[in-house]
């Protein structure tokens, strides 16, 4: 398996996977072809997407990384902070850690460009695996949802 930085190339491939972690209702809203389209129009230097490919060409999961610059401070004038996202893997290849290295991979990279924290928003089932990677709660991080 190997693990990279997705480019151009692998537009198509990302869209795939993002258009089948969608729900029914909104695939049937938008064709993959369409949402590829959307996608291209979309995607801009502060994401960044990793795909996990198994053979040459099949591309079986995607992690996105949301880099966001933070207001400068004194002496701080280049703060940054992540948030990884859309996480997924195809459910044939589920259960084998590659969502595990997906999401290693984009905090390496996060810390790697100065983010002084990496954070993620996680369905219930997940949440064990992303503690197992050293995420874990924090009270001074809120939300709100919208109403």
């Amino acid at each position: 398996m190997d693990i990279r930085i997705a480019g151009e190339a692998d537009l198509a491939h990302l869209a795939r996977l993002l258009w089948l972690n969608a729900a029914p209702d909104d695939q049937a809203k938008q064709s993959v072809e369409s949402f590829t389209v959307d996608l291209a129009t979309w995607w801009t230097d502060s994401h960044f997407a990793f795909i996990a490919q198994v053979a040459e060409s099949e591309v079986v999961g995607m992690a996105w990384l949301a880099l966001v610059r933070r207001p400068p401070r004194p002496g701080a004038t280049s703060r940054r902070s992540a948030d990884i996202q859309s996480v997924f893997v195809v459910p044939e290849h589920r259960g084998k850690r590659i969502g595990s290295a997906l999401v290693q991979a984009a905090t390496d990279h996060a810390l790697r460009l100065g983010a002084s924290r990496v954070t993620v928003h996680s369905g219930r089932k997940a949440v064990p695996v992303y503690e197992r990677l050293g995420f874990a709660p924090s009270r001074q991080l809120l939300q709100k949802e919208a109403e």
